[in-house]
């Protein structure tokens, strides 16, 4: 059956318009807004920059449970656990990993545990135990054939991976197959892997 895949935003195919013209430009015209969960279009731009980790979410949840939680809805919960947290100038910051596991926790009954230090090499072993792993990237690994400018700002839902290659659902790639099963081998994904991220366990699993 697979993993579902869904965007970070809620018209999948702007995402190369995003990335060109800005959220703000783009996706003042995606008449899909309010299926995100947001009380305005305005609402929906603002956060359209930030929730690549609740787009991992709904992928996790509904590959999990077949029900689709609106990605905003997803984001003000987080919020409240304080895994996103508004700065003094209106800013948003987060996604912020350990309150993310506790929401996921209360919210959800989902065991989620942080990563740090670990090299694409050891992502089989950790999804040997895992069901899943939110892997944070530099969001240029949508075009692996360029070199990134640094590793990680960016989170993308590893679920499945061997010592020859990683696959992942991208919630910014900028086409088909820079969004769904996008594959990499372990060295190619290691230049825009920022060695971090959030193990999610199966239901009634945890870590160890």
């Amino acid at each position: 059956m697979g993993v579902p895949y869904f965007s970070q935003w809620e018209s999948r195919d702007l995402t190369e318009a995003v990335v060109a013209e800005g959220a703000k430009v783009a996706l003042a015209r995606d008449a899909s807004w309010a299926s995100s969960g947001a009380a305005t279009q305005a609402e929906y731009v603002e956060w359209a920059d930030h929730v690549c980790g609740m787009a991992c979410l709904k992928m996790m949840l509904a590959a999990r449970t077949g029900r689709v939680v609106p990605t905003l809805e997803l984001a003000r919960g987080c919020t409240e656990h304080g895994g996103y947290v508004r700065q003094p100038d209106g800013g948003i910051k987060g996604l912020i990993y350990a309150p993310f596991t506790r929401y996921v926790a209360a919210q959800f009954g989902m065991v989620a545990e942080v990563v740090v230090g670990v090299e694409a090499a050891a992502l089989p072993d950790i999804l040997r135990q895992a069901e899943f792993f939110m892997a944070s990237v530099h969001p240029g690994i949508r075009w692996p054939e360029r070199a990134p400018p640094g590793r990680g700002g960016h989170l993308v839902l590893v679920h499945r991976a061997t010592a020859e290659r990683i696959v992942f659902h991208n919630p910014s790639g900028h086409d088909r197959a820079a969004q769904e099963n996008a594959e990499m081998a372990p060295a190619e994904f290691d230049r825009f892997f920022a060695g971090r991220g959030v193990a999610v366990y199966p239901e009634g699993a945890g870590p160890g």
